[in-house]
């Protein structure tokens, strides 16, 4: 049993098959490209994997949706990941930095995700558009997120902002919304 099926089975995340084999090749090249380009923090096999089943851990308790969009992936973090186990879903993943973007894209053509698109600017010069998901890990507070959002939500749209500990601070002004608490992680589902 590989370190990540055993981290899956831990936090009873279920996955096919296949997002085991996506899971590999994607480390591989992230440990690859991350050498020249320092694209993410997460450096050893296991940080990685750490850093993949905090992504797809929220499939525990997400309803089926047929869009989403991942505001700053930067390498992969969640969007990527939640592609990778969400087959029947479109994943737009919005990244302004070049080399991050590149590797999306690269990744995206290397193992086939026909589920994903790739956009390479910033999630302010997008057209506005509805998706029943969207997504943001390490990349602002709360409200600088709602904010940045608004133009793609519409009624019954979920956002799910992976957050910590202070996420409790963030939310005061918030009404309709959840907090899941896991191993090192506090992920709030905001319904709109």
């Amino acid at each position: 049993m590989t370190n990540l099926h055993r981290l899956m089975k831990e936090h009873n995340i279920t996955v096919d098959e296949q997002f085991y084999v996506y899971a590999q090749k994607y480390k591989e090249l992230l440990e690859k490209w991350n050498k020249v380009h320092n694209l993410t923090g997460a450096k050893t096999a296991a940080q990685i994997d750490s850093f993949i089943v905090d992504a797809i851990a929220p499939i525990t308790f997400l309803p089926p949706v047929k869009t989403a969009m991942d505001i700053g992936t930067g390498a992969g973090f969640p969007g990527m990941i939640l592609a990778m186990g969400m087959k029947d879903t479109h994943f737009t993943l919005v990244e302004p930095l070049a080399k991050r973007a590149s590797f999306l894209q690269f990744v995206k053509a290397d193992l086939g995700l026909k589920n994903v698109e790739v956009k390479a600017i910033r999630v302010q010069q997008l057209p506005p558009q509805p998706y029943d998901l969207i997504t943001s890990r390490a990349v602002t507070d709360t409200t600088m997120l709602l904010q940045l959002s608004e133009p793609f939500r519409q009624k019954g749209s979920l956002l799910l902002f992976y957050k910590g500990e202070k996420v409790y601070d963030e939310v005061s002004e918030l009404s309709n919304y959840k907090i899941i608490e896991m191993v090192n992680r506090h992920y709030l589902l905001i319904e709109s």
